[in-house]
Formats: C-alpha cells, sequence, structure tokens
C-alpha cells in the first residue's frame, strides 16, 4: 500500500509538472506573438504615416511631370532605420517588372496597391507600404520602407528573456509540484502509518481527524465507524468464547451427572421424576443461556439485517415502564419529562425498535432488581443533534474493581450473588446502543447506585450528516 502511495503521489507531482509546463508555455507564447503583432502593427503604422507625408510633399508641388515607368525619388531622409523612399507614375500598360527590378520589389505588391488603393508587404527584414495618389490628372504610386530594428533585435532578445523565464519557471514549478504532493499526500501518508499500528490487540486506537480537511476527515470517520464495529464484534467472539465454554458446560456437567447418578442403581418413580426434573431445569438454563448467546451474537456481529425505522424515544419508554410493571407489578419507575425539548421531532431516532425496546429494558430492569425493587428514576431530554435516556437507581451498585468488566457477558459482579440473572443485559445492550451509533456510559458506586446513561443522534442529524457524506 505505501508503494502505491508513493506512485500516486509521483503521478500527481508529473502532472501537477505538465500542468504548470503547458501554462507556462501558452502565456509565453501568447505574450510573444502578441508583442512580434503589436510590433508589426506598430511599424506599419509608422509606415502609413510617412507614406502619407510622403504623398502630401508630392502634391503639393507645381510640376510633377514624370515621365511613366520612372522612379522619381529613391532616398529622403531618413526618419526610419534604412529608410526608403519612392514615387513613380502608374505605367499605361499595368507592367511594373522594370520597376520592380529596379526596386527588388515584387510586381504583385503594385498591382495590389493598384488595386486596393493601399497595401503593405515584407520580405522579413524590409517593411513596405504604398498607396496610390492622384496629381494633375495622372496616377502615381508613394512607397514607404525601412528595416525594423524593433522585430530584429527586440524580439531576439524578448526570445532569450521568455525562454530563460521558461526554463526558471519550470524548475521552480517542479519545486513547487514536489512540495505540493508531499503535503498533499502527508495526511493520507500518516492515516496509513496508523492503520499500520492497529491489530487485534488494540482495536481501540482510533484515526486523528485532520483540520481544515473536509474530505479527509469524511474517510476518517468511515474507518472509525468501521474500526467500532469491528471492535465490537472482535469483542463479542472474544467474550464468546472465553465465556461460552464455562457457561455451557455447568448445566451440561449437572445434566450428566444426574443422568449417570439415574442410570447407576435402579430408582423408584420418584427419584427418576426428580432426576427428570433436575434434568430439565438445566436443561431450560442451557437453552436461555444458548439464546442468549445468539442474541449477543447477533448483535455483535450483523444489526444491518435489522429493520430500521424512525422511533419516537418517548412512546418507546412508556411502552418500556408499561411492559416492566406488567412482568412484575413491584417494579417502582418514575419518568421523568421535565427535559422534554419543545419540538417533538427531536426525540426521533433511526433504528430499530425491537432491539431498542429490548436495550432499555435490560437497563431499566437492572435497575429495578438490583435496588430490591426501590424507586428507579428515568430523565428523558434532548438536544439539537441527540436524544439521552438517564436511568439512576439506588441499589447494590458495582465496586470499582470490577467496573472494567461489566461488559463481559456472563460476568457478574461479586455483591450479585443473592439476585438472580446472567450477566448478559449489559453487554447485550452496550451492543445495540452501539449499532445504533449510539453511546452507553456507566458510572457506580457500591451499595450508593448506578447511573447510565443512553445518548442515540437524532434522526434530522444522522440524515444531514448521511447527506453530508
Amino acid at each position: 500500500m505505501f508503494n502505491r502511495v508513493v506512485t500516486n503521489q509521483t503521478k500527481t507531482m508529473v502532472l501537477l509538472m505538465l500542468v504548470f509546463t503547458a501554462i507556462i508555455l501558452l502565456f509565453s507564447g501568447l505574450v510573444y506573438f502578441s508583442i512580434v503583432n503589436f510590433s508589426h502593427q506598430r511599424f506599419y503604422e509608422l509606415l502609413k504615416i510617412r507614406t502619407t507625408t510622403i504623398v502630401q510633399i508630392e502634391k503639393s508641388k507645381d510640376d510633377l511631370d514624370l515621365p511613366e515607368n520612372y522612379i522619381l525619388n529613391s532616398l529622403n531622409d531618413e526618419e526610419l532605420p534604412m529608410e526608403r523612399d519612392y514615387v513613380f507614375a502608374i505605367p499605361t500598360d499595368s507592367n511594373y517588372k522594370h520597376i520592380s527590378q529596379e526596386v527588388h520589389i515584387p510586381d504583385y505588391f503594385f498591382k495590389s496597391i493598384v488595386k486596393n488603393g493601399e497595401s503593405n508587404y515584407n520580405d522579413k527584414e524590409f517593411y513596405y507600404i504604398g498607396q496610390t495618389f492622384r496629381h494633375d490628372d495622372k496616377n502615381y504610386i508613394a512607397i514607404a520602407s525601412a528595416k525594423n530594428h524593433y522585430v530584429v533585435y527586440y524580439l531576439g532578445f524578448l526570445k532569450r528573456t521568455l525562454i530563460t523565464c521558461i526554463v526558471l519557471s519550470l524548475f521552480f514549478s517542479m519545486i513547487f509540484s514536489f512540495y505540493l504532493s508531499k503535503t498533499l499526500f502527508k495526511p493520507i501518508l500518516k492515516i496509513t502509518g496508523k492503520v499500520k499500528q492497529i491489530s487485534s490487540e488494540n482495536l481501540h486506537l482510533r484515526l486523528e481527524a485532520q483540520p481544515d480537511n473536509k474530505e479527509l476527515n469524511e474517510l476518517i470517520d468511515t474507518f472509525n465507524g468501521m474500526l467500532n464495529r469491528i471492535e465490537t464484534s472482535f469483542e463479542t467472539q472474544n467474550h464468546l468464547i472465553g465465556n461460552v465454554s464455562h457457561e455451557l458446560r455447568t448445566p451440561l456437567t449437572s445434566i450428566m451427572g444426574e443422568a449417570d447418578v439415574a442410570l447407576s442403581i435402579s430408582r423408584t418413580n420418584g427419584e427418576y421424576k426428580e432426576t427428570l426434573g433436575i434434568i430439565l431445569d438445566e436443561a431450560e438454563k442451557l437453552d436461555k443461556k444458548i439464546k442468549a448467546l445468539l442474541m449477543i451474537a447477533q448483535t455483535g456481529f450483523d444489526g444491518k439485517i435489522q429493520k430500521i425505522d424512525k422511533v419516537r424515544i418517548d412512546q418507546l419508554l412508556w411502552d418500556v415502564i408499561e411492559t416492566l410493571r406488567k412482568i412484575d407489578s413491584r417494579n417502582n419507575i418514575y419518568l421523568d419529562i421535565s427535559m422534554l425539548p419543545d419540538n417533538p421531532k427531536k426525540l426521533k431516532v433511526q433504528g430499530n425498535e425491537q432491539l431498542l425496546h429490548l436495550a432499555v429494558t435490560n437497563i431499566i430492569q437492572n435497575g429495578c432488581k438490583y435496588s430490591n425493587f426501590q424507586q428507579v428514576k428515568v430523565s428523558l431530554g434532548a438536544t439539537d443533534t441527540d436524544v439521552y435516556i438517564i436511568v439512576k437507581d439506588n441499589g447494590i451498585g458495582i465496586p470499582e474493581e470490577e467496573m472494567n468488566k461489566i461488559y463481559d457477558p456472563f460476568f457478574r459482579a461479586s455483591n450479585t450473588k443473592n439476585y438472580e440473572g446472567y450477566g448478559i443485559g449489559l453487554p447485550l445492550a452496550r451492543n445495540i446502543v452501539r449499532m445504533h451509533q449510539g453511546e452507553l456510559i456507566v458510572s457506580s458506586h457500591e451499595n450508593q447506585g448506578t447511573t447510565v446513561q443512553l445518548r442515540f443522534p437524532n434522526f434530522y442529524s444522522t440524515q444531514t450528516e448521511e447527506k453530508l457524506m
């Protein structure tokens, strides 16, 4: 994976360099050709002004009786570099070969002047512009020409300057591309290194959010969510493997022992019935434990098979309390609704109603049982993003040194020997809460009671988060 990231980093750097190079060459070409075009246009404008001046000078003369096919003048005072000015009468036969040979200008240039009234021409070194004029009922052509030193010399300097700038720009773009690609891939390489550190021994590790990097943080949140599910599944698997042999072997040992004793000698019908009753009782215990194991495995490994819907937590609590009172009339539960929000929509969560009912029932039932059926206070509240259920009892509590084991399946605190149970309620509830992207927090003090806080993201904050992702 590391080599693949490095390859992508190199590709990104090369791609950036190619983009920078194309942009630099494009703008350099635009600058060069714009200046060349401007220099041509500007020089033609100067020649045009010079040609117009020549025409005006010639028209101001009293006598302009020039023989046809004869060059009037070949040189004027130079105002432009190597300027050459020409004025001659247009031949009656439109044959410009003689004039063309004299001034070394192609004859089609003269024809273009006569046809259009004005035309220009250049031979890469000298620039020509000519126009026709009429004087004393005769037609004449005036031509001004000069050498464009700007194109010949200054554009050469511009080429060298641009080439130097291009080379320097490519050098700096290479450095910038390397730095930018390294900066872009640094968080990914950091995440890769962190992921390599995560194994079955330290699944509690999580990736840290990157500041001001929304896209990468979405990936980190997704990966951390996956780690949460993997950790839950892994812990469930480890707990099941660690406890299943002991918890299942105990009733099996009792069953086999009773059956062996019953078969060892002849018994009366009453003794056989007693033995079968013991076997049946142990088998029922075994059946309950197997069902509990399957329930934990299901919630720990694959919660997505459950039906997901909108659930009103206040309605769910009323139903749980009513169910618990039907199960045992001694259950004394007080529901505190003083923290209910004004908007009932804030009490809706996205989840499976049966599983949520099971989790909340286990928590409240434990509070009633381990407080010897004293009053258990259940508080319901909500914020803009979360729904909270707080269950507080005044029961036997949990010893501080055993708090780190409360989520182990079949673990029961040392002070619960006088209470029935299998030690699966809290691990099962935590798995269900995690399936719903929630959080379960337990605080307890021995002989002072236990407080359990359940937090679930409400339906609308969950929907908003999914849209952003």
